[in-house]
């Protein structure tokens, strides 16, 4: 069986795991979490970088120092992940879907602005296959409105708009460091980018549990106490050791999946020509971190069909998001403004291939062939 992911292996990620289990320093915000903070906020240019245990801790952070509160709106695309709305919920708001443009399938910038009501507090753009939304739009609303931003940017992590790193453009960024992303923690993890530096001393109090523990061990306080609401949102240093081998890497991980990607696209592009499939589409102000490589069918029937020809030939392809406002909690939780011209259309006809750091030429040269048989 080709399978869908595999999470990246390096080669060094075991020396630095054992370096940190004798390090007596496993809970969070040791040494190599520092580390890889560090190297994020230099290479992004984000004011403050602090790993979580996932994205969906990330985003739960942010909703926090929002102030986030209920019968508060915010607006997202239906196509994402539950935990981008999850997050706001938990917070008691309604969330307010908008369609996707049908060319990258991020939200369609030009619908945000008849969603905005007296309530609303965020936009959260998503940053879908690691290919920026059109954040200049964006930001010049939510500035327009006095309107937070908060980039999901789980798929973005070493993808630009405009030359600036996804996640550091709007004023607070989320990453995800998941076994099927680009790079990971070991299984898990995320981190919270803080770009508005007025969020930084109240994010270090909400991630450890509501406290200044961190300013304590700065030396900054003489004890530390409770100061606000919170949750256990420090990443484990063994995880931090885990990803501190990828980010060493992360221009090599990067090189070898934009090469994959590229593989693929010139590979397929002959029936993208001819009417039977649709590529991916990358802005020209966009730089993509290959983070993965779909194509559209003609429908959901075809679609299916696709899929079990692959499974067939022992390769594991997927299909994602059932979108969000035709969900059970999706109708509870938010409501749909505006017409779904985009959203359930292009969800049905999506299908994502096989791509990951370690997927062998061969067996790419496999799936392309199967592709290719299918549609002979």
């Amino acid at each position: 069986m080709i399978p869908f992911n595999a999470p990246p292996v390096v080669g060094t990620e075991v020396d630095y795991m054992h370096s940190a289990m004798g390090s007596g320093k496993l809970c969070g915000d040791g040494g190599f979490t520092r580390r890889c903070q560090q190297w994020m906020e230099q290479r992004f240019g984000s004011a403050k970088v602090l790993l979580t245990p996932s994205c969906t801790a990330s985003l739960e952070m942010a909703a926090i120092l929002l102030d986030i509160q209920p019968g508060d709106e915010v607006i997202m695309p239906s196509y994402t992940f539950v935990s981008t709305a999850n997050a706001f919920v938990l917070r008691g708001a309604k969330i307010v879907f908008v369609d996707v443009r049908p060319d990258t399938m991020n939200i369609d910038e030009t619908r945000i602005e008849a969603a905005i009501t007296e309530k609303t507090r965020a936009i959260v753009p998503v940053h879908y296959a690691g290919v920026a939304c059109e954040m200049d739009t964006i930001m010049a609303i939510a500035k327009q409105h006095n309107l937070f931003v908060v980039e999901d940017a789980a798929q973005g992590v070493m993808s630009t708009y405009k030359g600036r790193a996804l996640g550091t453009i709007g004023h607070i960024g989320c990453f995800s460091f998941h076994e099927t992303k680009n790079y990971t923690a070991g299984g898990e993890g995320g981190a919270t980018l803080i770009n508005d530096r007025s969020l930084v001393e109240r994010a270090e109090i909400v991630r450890e549990k509501g406290t200044n523990r961190s300013q304590f061990f700065r030396g900054q306080v003489d004890k530390y106490t409770w100061r606000d609401i919170g949750s256990s949102y420090l990443m484990s240093d063994l995880q931090a050791a885990y990803l501190w081998a990828q980010l060493e890497a992360a221009d090599r991980i990067n090189a070898q999946r934009l090469s994959l990607w590229h593989t693929y696209y010139d590979a397929l592009t002959p029936l993208a020509k001819a009417g039977r499939i649709e590529l991916p589409s990358i802005p020209v102000d966009c730089q993509q971190n290959a983070h993965m490589f779909y194509i559209k069918l003609r429908d959901v029937e075809d679609r299916s069909n696709f899929i079990a020809w692959l499974k067939e030939a022992e390769i594991m392809a997927v299909f994602h998001y059932i979108p969000l406002h035709s969900c059970p909690a999706g109708e509870k939780f938010g409501e749909f403004h505006g017409e779904d011209r985009f959203t359930t259309r292009e969800s049905e006809r999506l299908v994502r291939l096989p791509l990951f750091y370690n997927l062998a030429t061969v067996d790419q040269r496999t799936v392309i062939n199967t592709i290719l048989n299918y549609f002979a």
